[in-house]
Formats: C-alpha cells, structure tokens, sequence
C-alpha cells in the first residue's frame, strides 16, 4: 500500500486543534435566527381561545365594566407569559438533547484515534470512516478500500458513488461500504452541507399529532362556545333581559368555557417527558416520539448488545484433521480490523466486539496478533457487507507467500467450497454450535507463491463458535414488556437455531425447543418470498435477515396495525428506522447514520430503558388526559352554573371576572403541575391505545360529563343555600365553584404509592391555588376588583365542606373500581 503523510505523521497536535478550533469556529451548520419575544407572544395571541377573550374584553370595555376588563387583561397576559416561558423551556430541552445526540467523529490526533464531537474538526484534521458513517466535515480522501458513499442528499444521485484516493467527500454524505481516511479540507458554513444550510434560513418544529389534535379540539371548542354565547344572547333578549345584561350573561358563558392554559400545559408535559427519558438515558431527537412511545404494541429488538451483552468471547475451536489451530488462530487475525491495545496483562480493543473476541482468543492461546501482522502485509481485501456476509483479505510475508481468507457466514462458506466429506462435516457442527446458542464463524484459506498462480479452491481452515450471554435483565424485560401488552420480535443476521436458543432463553419463545420449527422462526430467504406477511402476528424470530429486509417486516406489522418500535446499529438499518414508528438507535455501539436516523437514541445500548421510556410515554399521555378530565369539567360545571342559575332564581351567578379569576388559579400552576404526576403502574399493565383513538375517547368524554355535573350541582346548592341564608350569592358560588375544582384535582392524582417532597407539586400547586380563592373573599382590593364579599367564616366552612363532595365522589369511584378488578377473577 501507499505512504501517507498525514497517518504517518500522528494527525495534528491537540494544541494545534485547539488553536485552530479558536480561529475557525466550530465545525457546525448556520443556527436559525432565534425567534425573538415580540413573535413568541404574537404566536401565543394568536391561539383561537385567547382571541375570544379579547372579544370578550372589548365588550366589558364597551359596556363600562372595568373591574372585568381588568380581570380579563390579566388573564391574557399570565397565560402568554407562561405560554412563552414554556415555550422557551421546551426549546431549552430539546436543544440540550440535540446536543447529547450530536453526531461525533473519529479523528487521530497526536498519532492516537479518538472519538470526539464532530464540531470539534478543523481545517486538516485526519478523520476515519467507515460504512455508517455520516461525513463529518468537506474531505479529501487520503486511504479508500472499496469506498462507497451514499451522496443522494447532496447531489441527489440515488445510487452510491466509488470514491478512491484524492477524491473529494462532502459533509453530509453516508459511508455505505469500504473504510479509509480523509483530510479536512472545509468545516462549519463553508462547507458542503454547510453552504446548502445557509440557504434555509429558519427551521421551524411542526407541532406534534397530540398538540395538532388538541389545536382541532381548541378550534372546536371555540366555534361551539361562540354559537352557544350567540344563541344565550339571543334567548335572553327575547325573555325581555336588556341587551347589556344579556351581552354580560353571554361573554361570561364563553369565558367559562375556555381552557386557556391547556397549549402550556400540553407544551410542558411533552418537554418534561423528554427530559426524564435523557436523563434514563434515552435520548429523544424527535418531540412527537415522547408521545409515540406510550402506544408502542411491538418491539422488534436486534440480539447483539442490546438483549444480549456485547461481550463476546471465544467458546469453542473446531478444525479438519488437516489443518492445525494455530492456523486457524492466524487466520482470523489476518482477516479482522480491530486492534488490541495495551499489555498482556491488561489488553483493551477497538473495533468491532466479534472481531475484538477473535484477536483475543488467538492472543490467549499464544497467538500474538501485532507480531503476526509486522510479518504479513495486507495488500488487497473486500470489506464485510451484509448483502454477502463474508469478508476476505490477502496477506503477503517476507518470503513472497500470498494467503487468502475468507470469513463469514457458515453457509456461506460452504457453498464456497468443494462439495466432499469434509464439508457435510463442517456443516453438521456449525449446525450443533448454533443450536448450542453460539454465533459461528467459518474461516477458509488458500495460500500461492509467484509466479505460481492462485489455486482454484479454498480450503475449510475450520469454525469458531462466539459466545454472547444475554444480559442479566433481558428476560425480566421481555416479561415486563409481555405484561405491558407489548409484543417483543428477535431480528438477527445469526442463523436460526442461534437466535431461537436465544430467544429461548430471554424468554421470547415460551416453548420447548421443538416449537422452533413450528412457525414462530423465519429466515431471510422467506422474508424475500413474502412468507413473513399473512404471519407477520405468529412469528417471534425473524433469523439470517438483512438490514434491509427489516423495513418488509416492519411494514407488515404496521399493515396488521401495530404501532412499531424498531432497534437497530448499522448503516442499512437507516431505512427500517425511519419506516418504524418508532426508530431507535443504539447510541454506543452504533453507527452515525443509525443515530441520525432515529427517533430515540439509547445512550447505554440497554432495552430496559426503552422500556422506561415506553412508561415515560404512556405517564405523558395519561398526564395530558388527567388534564383534559380536570379543566374541561370545570368548564363544563361553569357553563352549566351560568345557564341554569337563572332557571333556578340566580340571575347572574358569576361575572366574567370571576370565571377568570377562578380558571386563572385552577387551570395554571395546578394544571402545569399534572404533567409532573407520577406513571401510574397501571398504565403498564395494559395495553396502550392507539395513538389515532380520539383525544376524548376511551370513555374521557363521559367522565367529563359526570365531573362537570357534580361541580355544577354542588355550586348551585351553594348559590340556593346562600339565597335562604342571605348569604351573598355570587361569592358563595365563587368559592365553592373553585375550590370543588381543586378537590377534583387531589381526586384526580395518579396511583403513584408513597411520595417525595418533590413528588407532591399538584397538592402545593392546590394549596396555593385555595389560598387565593380565600384571599378573592379576604382582602378588600381583591373583593372590589372581584365584585365579591366577605362571607362568615361559618358559611365558609359549609361551602368548602359543600366543594368536597365532587372530589370525595369521584376517588370513590375510583377506588371502587379498583378494588372490582381486583376481586375479578382472572
């Protein structure tokens, strides 16, 4: 092979990187302009619940009710404050988790290799590649064996372009095959990716299919709100009520019907759900997957490293009578990329695991891999690809001896050599080693000396049978899963009898040994004939398969209507990721293009935190609905006060001004406070529901409906009871109104067990929101700007005792119906 300058001179100095890094800037595309705080809050105004309470303002205005109109303006400016400051916080969140999952580089510096942050790159940094990479900076190609490289999201040419020594690679662009080694030539805004980023000025986040749902709901709410405030007012001025009293009865109808902090809570929940999972190590790139998490039903799960622990080690050595094992052992560490480092006593290794664990087998049985490789010169190869599972070099020494290697796949191999004895052979124990639970590796040789020229036929050199225990948890987290009604699918390149012996074990097929061949496990080779699609619900193990296969399967699970979590590593599981409803990536043993490419990153390459994650989902989304349940009762029982109370000899029960004086207090920090509940355990016992099931549904809208109308009736005995008592009226419907909602929150809590301080937010959040509600009736300021008064505090008592019975009525309820399941019989 070529001299290069670059790799032998050890890359440049970390001192020198610093210095350049410093003159640069960093190896980064153009930020966005930041949105600046006249457009946050001109976004917030323009939210269809908050433009009707400006209509709703300009009409106390014109009618000279100022104490009102105050009242309103308030309102308007808490709810865009706090729809701006979450605003700001959720955006805080996602930037510091887009920083955990930014793509990194492998660079030499100071005649080492490290992995680094791709920004950190500069101007002539030596960088390494290798199919699943993502190219971090403009390059010149300074080494290439059998690179290729996807540039389709440059040029837009869809087929992978050859790139050899001195050709350039832009930033942007996907390794698909081969390795080497490139020089950086451009970096941050001036270079490829960078150039075409400048051009797109802004990026705008699309609101998420919850939000956008809830944005329908809001619009929704609205037109009916406005119809009904238009048909009140109508009816009343033909009842012979004046027009200005009619208006004051309609404005204060549509005001109770606005649950005006439901976008900041929404908001708040989502950016509190990523923010946990980063900090279980899941990484989420893509805010709507905060919500899809909690409606996963199937788990499709690659073996290597995540169920199992991706720490091979050689088991067991078999060779034909003819070859010696010390040929073998030199085989595969001709044919193998990684490296051992460090000494005997203390060895360390990069690369790829399988790899590692074959140099340090030979290493253990007095094979030296660094003596064998000063004595041998590789001088030509084919990388490993998964298209055709195998892999050879050519090695030359100093007598002229060429040896050729291949290694891979047993059955691959096999086909590759002479159809005799010794092969049926070979293939009955690579056949025992699989069904053993071991990953097998076939190794065959061939060596000439010129001018002889290279024999016809390889020669088996024998098999390696690669141990990969599964983790400690996997089973517990198969079972957690089967529990949560999520579906676990084992998809792996290992031969069948392998993966079921794994599968077996973890827990994925429940079954004797026999059941392996009763359906549940397919291979590749039916995968490419469709066999997969009419069974797609019965099989468990999908085995031999290709990256690329995985997006057939996840496409005929999503036909059946699943909703599906996909893991994967390599370069080609880009597609299936992306294709999955959810794409996850192992964040440390797996390729950029994986990362970039999914939904969540797993930080720790662990299944048990997708399964967090999945419950981290599903806390979300319960949160949310709590939400819904809570402030659309209370605005419903409002409405209903405000309609019925003149039936019932209450003309005017509430003003506007205190709608909004009690929705301020009930709706903000207690309802910000519920997207800090904790997951009910329940929620992972059952399964999820399809995220397409409406915001409403799942019987919420008959809850609603229950909550709104015991509020409602507990508030208009207060109004005919202070009415008996010559209690004023609007301030005992005032108080009992609020405080009954804010009993049905504590009702409302979810099952968490024992809590922390922390933990009990929602009961501080309804403490303080009481306080004011009390202060509304205590403080002479408040009781003028609120139209209210001071009631004996013998009647208040009666009142907040009056308020408790929705709350106490609905967690009885609750527990009643838990204790039902309880006793159902299985």
């Amino acid at each position: 092979m070529t001299s290069n300058p670059h790799l032998e001179s050890g890359g440049l100095s970390a001192a020198e990187a610093a210095r350049l890094l410093a003159v640069e800037g960093p190896n980064a595309v153009p930020a966005p302009a930041p949105t600046t705080l006249a457009a946050r809050v001109l976004r917030q105004l323009r939210d269809p619940m908050i433009l009707l309470l400006g209509v709703a303002f300009v009409v106390v205005i014109v009618l000279g009710d100022v104490p009102d109109a105050a009242i309103i303006a308030v309102v308007v400016l808490v709810n865009t404050a706090i729809g701006v400051v979450q605003e700001r916080r959720a955006e805080h969140a996602m930037a510091a988790l887009d920083r955990m999952a930014a793509p990194r580089a492998r660079v030499l510096r100071d005649g080492l290799v490290s992995d680094i942050e791709a920004a950190a790159l500069v101007h002539g940094d030596v960088v390494r590649l290798e199919a699943g990479d993502v190219v971090p900076a403009d390059l010149v190609a300074e080494e290439a064996v059998g690179l290729e490289v996807d540039e389709s999201s440059m040029t837009g040419e869809s087929v992978p372009v050859g790139r050899t020594v001195g050709d350039e690679l832009l930033s942007g662009t996907v390794v698909t095959k081969g390795r080497g080694w490139g020089v950086v030539v451009r970096t941050g805004p001036d270079s490829g990716l960078g150039r075409i980023a400048a051009l797109i000025a802004t990026t705008h986040v699309g609101p998420t299919p919850l939000q956008a749902r809830l944005r329908r709901l809001s619009r929704q709410l609205v037109a009916v709100t406005g119809a009904i405030a238009v048909l009140v007012l109508a009816l009343s001025v033909l009842r012979g009520v004046s027009f200005g009293e009619a208006l004051i009865l309609s404005v204060s109808l549509a005001v109770a019907a606005i649950p005006e902090s439901l976008p900041a809570v929404v908001s708040v929940a989502l950016a509190l759900g990523a923010h946990r999972m980063a900090k279980q190590s899941a990484i989420v790139r893509w805010l709507p997957a905060v919500e899809t998490l909690g409606s996963v039903t199937v788990l499709a799960s690659d073996k290597t490293g995540t169920l199992t622990e991706g720490r091979m080690s050689v088991q067991r050595i078999w060779t034909p009578d003819t070859v010696e094992e010390a040929e073998l052992l030199r085989d595969v560490v001709l044919c193998n990329d990684a490296r051992l480092t460090g000494d005997a006593a203390e060895r360390t290794s990069i690369g790829e695991p399988m790899e590692a664990a074959l140099l340090l087998a030979a290493a253990d049985r007095g094979v030296e891999p660094a003596e064998l490789r000063r004595r041998w010169t590789r001088i030509d190869e084919v990388p490993f690809e998964s298209e055709h599972r195998h892999m050879v070099t050519v090695d030359r020494n100093q007598d002229g001896t060429s040896l050729e290697v291949v290694k891979g796949a047993p059955e691959v191999l096999m086909s590759m050599l002479p159809d005799d004895a010794e092969r049926l052979g070979a293939a009955a124990v690579a056949e025992e080693l699989a069904g053993a639970g071991f990953r097998v590796l076939a190794v065959a040789h061939r060596t000439w000396r010129p001018p002889q020229e290279r024999p016809g036929d390889l020669e088996l050199a024998g098999l390696v049978g690669v141990a990969d225990p599964p983790r400690a948890d996997a089973a517990a987290v198969v079972a957690d899963c089967r529990e949560a009604g999520i579906r676990t699918v084992l998809i792996t390149g290992d031969h069948s009898a392998t993966a079921g012996a794994i599968a077996r074990e973890v827990g994925i097929l429940p079954g004797p040994e026999g059941e392996v061949t009763d359906g549940v496990v397919m291979d590749g080779a039916a995968v490419d004939r469709g066999e997969h699609v009419g069974v797609v619900d019965r099989v468990q193990v999908y085995a031999r398969t290709r990256p690329e296969q995985k997006v057939d399967i996840v496409d005929a699970l999503k036909s059946r209507g699943h909703i599906v979590a996909m893991t994967g590593d390599g370069v080609n599981d880009g597609p299936a990721l992306r294709r999955a409803d959810i794409g996850v990536a192992m964040g440390m043993r797996g390729t950029e293009v994986a990362r970039q490419a999914a939904d969540v990153v797993l930080a720790d390459d662990n299944l048990r935190t997708l399964v967090t994650a999945v419950g981290e989902g599903r806390r979300v989304y319960a949160n949310i609905r709590t939400f819904l349940r809570y402030g659309l009762s209370g605005g419903l029982a409002e409405v209903l006060v405000i309609l019925l109370g003149p039936f019932l000899g209450l003309p005017f029960p509430l003003s506007a001004g205190q709608i909004l004086w009690i929705n301020m207090l009930t709706h903000g920090v207690p309802g910000v406070a519920f997207g800090g509940e904790p997951l009910d355990r329940r929620d992972m016992r059952r399964p999820s529901p399809s995220p397409e099931r409406s915001v409403l549904g799942g019987g919420l809208a008959r809850q609603i409906l229950t909550s709104g109308l015991l509020i409602a009736a507990v508030s208009l005995v207060a109004g005919l009871l202070a009415q008996r008592e010559g209690w004023h009226v609007q301030s005992a419907v005032f108080l009992t109104l609020g405080a009954a909602q804010l009993g049905l929150a504590l009702s409302l809590r979810a099952s968490g067990g024992r809590r922390t301080l922390r933990g009990r937010g929602l009961e501080v959040a309804v403490a303080i929101a009481l306080f004011l509600q009390l202060a509304a009736l205590w403080f002479s300021p408040l009781r003028a700007l609120l139209g209210t008064s001071v009631l004996e505090p013998q009647a208040q008592l009666i009142l907040l005792a009056l308020a408790c019975v929705p709350g106490l009525a609905i967690a009885g309820g609750r527990l009643i119906g838990r204790l039902g399941r309880r006793l159902r019989p299985a």
